[in-house]
């Protein structure tokens, strides 16, 4: 998938809490902690009570990437409240941003374990599906069957991602047309339709598949970078440039459009 995410990582008060080699720990001086982080902690101690400000502070370290402060302040939360399905979708989350599936699907799991959120259902699917795991099909099913869920068209999806992983293109593209036949304005089954096609080499079937997107939603900014991609195989540089910039427009962080206009030559 394309979607990147960009953070910062800053504070020095990570170097003192994970100092190791069993050296002495530095004393951590009050001017070193951030202003906000010492807002966050005076009012955690007034009120240790509660969850909000805590979550509050998990965030601000998301916020600025420190996902392993966040990670550490979350397992704190874990290990009183071990009924709270949400700190373990936040873990998985976080642990997404560090690009770390592995650590990511159980947390999901036990988030499942605790309230099988259909939210928490799909996410869990998508990473079994990327991961060839067959659990993907399982999890798909058990959407399907829940009414409640209202999810099939995402469960159809996660079959299709789990076709595609394993080489079934011809399944996953049926599967992916079944989810646009519930919903022809699902945007991410048209994405990877096209993607599909794409790796099939069927460059200017997958474009038709993404103008038909980009035409039900204009700001479809990841239809207009894989029709950039697709036009570079097709040999039609200012095709692919226009929808480079076409996705920037959208989304001026869509770092692989940066990175793919660069490639040809335009700042």
């Amino acid at each position: 998938m394309t979607t990147i995410i960009s953070r910062l990582s800053f504070f020095l008060l990570v170097i003192s809490l994970f100092a190791c080699n069993g050296n002495e720990q530095p004393v951590t001086k009050l001017d070193d902690v951030p202003a906000k982080e010492k807002e966050l902690r005076d009012a955690i101690a007034q009120y240790p009570d509660s969850a909000l400000l805590k979550k509050s502070l998990i965030q601000y370290f998301e916020d600025n990437g420190n996902y392993d402060v966040a990670l550490a302040e979350l397992d704190k939360m874990a290990a009183k409240d071990t009924g709270d399905a949400t700190l373990w979708d936040k873990k998985a989350q976080l642990y997404l941003l560090k690009d770390d599936t592995a650590k990511a699907i159980p947390a999901y799991e036990k988030a499942i374990e605790i309230y099988p959120d259909p939210q928490y259902v799909m996410s869990l699917g998508w990473l079994y599906a990327k991961t060839k795991n067959q659990k993907a099909l399982e999890l798909s099913d058990a959407l399907l069957m829940a009414d409640k869920a209202k999810a099939a068209k995402e469960a159809l999806l996660i079959k299709g991602l789990y076709y595609s992983s394993t080489g079934d293109k011809q399944k996953a593209l049926a599967a992916f047309d079944n989810a646009l036949a519930l919903d022809y304005t699902f945007m991410f089954a048209y994405r990877e339709k096209a993607i599909v096609l794409y790796d099939a080499g069927k460059y200017e079937d997958a474009v038709a598949v993404l103008k038909k997107a980009t035409t039900l939603q204009n700001s479809f900014d990841e239809g207009y970078y894989w029709m950039g991609q697709c036009y570079e195989k097709l040999n039609n540089k200012s095709a692919a440039i226009d929808n480079y910039k076409t996705a920037l427009l959208y989304n001026a962080d869509f770092v692989e459009a940066k990175d793919a206009l660069a490639k040809l030559g335009v700042n």
